[in-house]
């Protein structure tokens, strides 16, 4: 049986761990929308490209959805936020664009200038 101590050591240690685990302490975040109309779009496509690289080694990354931007034309849309950083969204985003966000943006820091949303 745990001391009191040693049971508050570790909750606490198993909070960090979900912290940490979940990326909340990521200096980058990518925010796709899911809200209905940019599902139709096809962002669930877009969301699992994100989810598949994070799985498979992408690090310093939070990865969540937003909803409605109210630019249906332009869906499905990601945001980048990165610290210390003007955030960038991008729109119109196909499975081949996130890829190209992975590893031009947020593995080198390229701005994909032509997809910006302005």
């Amino acid at each position: 049986m745990l001391t009191p101590l040693e049971t508050v050591k570790k909750k606490r240690a198993e909070a960090i761990n979900r912290i940490v685990g979940k990326g909340y302490l990521s200096t980058k975040r990518v925010y796709v929308g899911m809200a209905t109309c940019e599902i139709a779009a096809g962002s669930k496509d877009v969301m699992e490209v994100f989810q598949t690289a994070i799985k498979n080694g992408l690090t310093d990354v939070y990865l969540s959805q937003k909803g409605c931007a109210g630019r249906c034309n332009l869906e499905p849309t990601v945001e980048v936020i990165e610290e210390g950083l003007v955030p960038v969204k991008y729109g119109r985003v196909t499975r081949d664009m996130a890829h190209q966000i992975i590893e031009r943006h947020l593995k080198k820091g390229e701005i994909i200038e032509e997809w910006v949303i302005r």
